[in-house]
């Protein structure tokens, strides 16, 4: 099948000509990203792959189906950045990678929390101007702290087993579903008012919808611990950024960890270091000692990326076989 690749990165193509040497399809990459401008690049293409930061509004969807477009490949989890009931009207499918490798992410929030608690990456700055000296560097212990997980699903109930069970964290979990092999290790869920209040760390792990958009704001970060942790390897809109700031600054957050950022398109996934970024807000959100930022890369596995080749190949084999996919996404 012909598939045209949007924002398609040299680690993309690597990956997904590896994979398609099994499936033998048509593909054509196009670094840019796909919008209203760059629809007509799509013409004459049944398939087109996108990223979670390419926009696939009604306009674009409508330019895609009036020049062949029939299917949607998502190589991604969240499809947030979809209009789907558009997608529904024109007749296109839309399928995504649902559980590419949840282990990334996981260990990445991981990582991302033991970094900014123990300060290594400040440690990290220190030694190679060779200052090796440990004031401001004290960090805290882990073990025994409540660490709070909102969205207990494949990749939040990695991270709940790997702080109870790994790290001896006391750990409180919201989600609609109950996971009973986190009950069975000790991990508690509760409200998510009470979550909020407990936790010295509070992990996002939950999808972006209406009800979880700005899910921390100037109102439930007020009812946080003082000196809470924040870390965020989700969604950037989970988080409202301004309150997020306010709470850093006044010292009520005592660290954020952000692989995320809610305005992150046109920053992520790109060299801008012969620029200024004009974003006030991510500028001064960067300045902070206690914060750490990364581009969106706690999928960035080698393992991740042969997961979300083959899924979406072999999805775009399926729809080309029978018409519909296991992995579509509907309203």
């Amino acid at each position: 099948m012909r598939i045209a690749v949007f924002s398609a990165q040299p680690y993309d193509k690597a990956s997904l000509d590896q994979s398609n040497q099994a499936f033998k399809h048509e593909i054509t990459y196009h670094e840019a990203g796909l919008s209203e401008k760059t629809a007509l690049l799509a013409s004459g293409f049944p398939a087109i792959c996108v990223f979670v930061n390419d926009q696939i509004n009604a306009n674009v969807i409508h330019k895609l189906a009036e020049h062949g477009t029939r299917l949607i490949a998502l190589r991604c989890a969240g499809f947030n950045n979809v209009d789907l009931a558009a997608a529904k009207k024109a007749g296109i499918t839309v399928v995504r990678v649902p559980a590419y490798s949840p282990n990334a992410v996981a260990e990445y929030t991981l990582g991302l929390v033991l970094c900014l608690e123990r300060k290594i990456h400040k440690a990290w700055l220190r030694v190679r101007e060779e200052n090796f000296a440990l004031n401001g560097l004290l960090g805290t212990d882990l073990y025994g702290r409540t660490i709070g997980i909102v969205g207990a699903g494949r990749i939040g109930s990695l991270v709940a087993r790997s702080f109870r069970a790994g790290l001896g964290c006391e750990v409180l979990a919201c989600d609609i579903v109950q996971n009973p092999e986190l009950v069975s290790i000790g991990v508690k869920y509760v409200s998510k008012e009470e979550l909020l209040r407990q936790a010295d760390v509070i992990c996002l792990h939950c999808p972006l919808t209406p009800d979880t958009r700005h899910l921390l704001n100037s109102d439930t970060l007020r009812i946080t611990k003082p000196g809470v942790t924040i870390v965020n390897t989700g969604r950037g809109a989970l988080i409202d950024f301004v309150a997020l700031l306010d709470g850093l600054e006044s010292g009520h957050v005592g660290g954020a960890a952000l692989d995320v950022y809610e305005y992150e398109k046109p920053l992520f996934f790109r060299d801008l270091s012969e620029q200024i970024v004009s974003d006030h807000t991510f500028r001064r959100l960067i300045t902070l000692p206690n914060v750490i930022v990364t581009g969106h890369q706690a999928f960035f596995s080698r393992q991740a990326l042969e997961s979300i080749a083959n899924t979406t190949l072999s999805s775009v084999g399926q729809f080309e076989k029978n018409g519909q996919v296991e992995k579509s996404v509907t309203l």
